[in-house]
């Protein structure tokens, strides 16, 4: 007697099945990553929980608070234990990361530049139940040792971030997610985010994204506009102290000098 085909099997039956041309369900829990259209291409709709995601990149700092932040936001809120850094390429910027909802105080940094201390400390706060994420950036691990790191993540439930280089793309990997972080080359303001290994079919475009969140996009344009308007304040003034006469020109630059940087700016906010 043969096995039934699949279309013969009852729809309880099926449920359990995964096509492998269709975009998989989660099969534990997920974080949203905050970014909607990131959101719609992977299964569960978000970072997977308790297991591992592949961050490769050319450079090991680009773009990864700003894709990662509101995922690790939401973390600290619902687990309350800190986010863990383990190695990162430069010293994050308290600051900012508060302003974006991540205060400094839930962060954790242990600085290391030898591969096999950065391997440990980043096994161990996985161990931990009260850490929340860890971010860890692990140039020169290998499978054995990232596949170490994906059981320890299930152990407590955590999010695990692991950065490693774009040249390792074509090499084997535990993690259940891996993408491959790129500046858009046609527009400096967009990211592109490929999907190098998911459960579901193969994602041919990347995914885009801003670089920069709505608020430090509106910061930037308003210190351009700033420059604009300082540099066409500072032609004109240039001009009338050529055409005016002598006297003239000792008001302007003793009242220039009385007023100080702000009377620049003064002037740029009536222009």
């Amino acid at each position: 007697m043969g096995l039934p085909s699949l279309a013969s099997l009852s729809p309880a039956a099926g449920r359990g099945v995964w096509h492998a041309d269709e975009l998989g369900s989660a099969d534990a829990q997920v974080i949203g990553t905050g970014h909607a259209a990131l959101d719609a291409q992977l299964p569960g709709g978000g970072w997977p929980v308790g297991a591992m995601s592949e961050l490769l990149q050319a450079a090991p700092e680009d773009h990864v608070w700003r894709l990662l932040l509101p995922a690790l936001v939401q973390s600290v809120a619902v687990r309350g234990g800190p986010v863990v850094l383990i190695g990162p390429p430069r010293e994050p910027f308290g600051a900012s990361l508060a302003a974006h909802g991540l205060r400094p105080e839930a962060l954790m940094w242990v600085r290391s530049e030898a591969a096999a201390a950065r391997l440990w400390a980043c096994e161990q706060a996985l161990r931990c139940a009260e850490v929340g994420a860890v971010l860890a950036w692990l140039p020169q691990a290998r499978v054995g040792e990232l596949r170490r790191l994906q059981l320890a993540a299930a152990q407590h439930e955590a999010l695990l971030f692991v950065c490693r280089p774009e040249a390792v793309a074509q090499s084997a990997s535990p993690a259940r997610l891996r993408l491959r972080i790129a500046r858009c080359e046609a527009d400096p303001a967009q990211i592109e985010l490929h999907i190098l290994k998911r459960r579901g079919p193969p994602l041919a475009a990347p995914v885009m994204l801003p670089a920069r969140g709505e608020r430090m996009a509106a910061l930037l344009a308003a210190a351009r506009l700033r420059r604009k308007l300082r540099a066409q304040q500072q032609g004109a003034v240039a001009v009338e102290a050529v055409e005016a006469p002598p006297a003239a020109n000792v008001v302007r630059i003793d009242a220039w000098k009385a007023g100080g940087a702000n009377a620049l700016d003064r002037l740029a906010v009536v222009a």
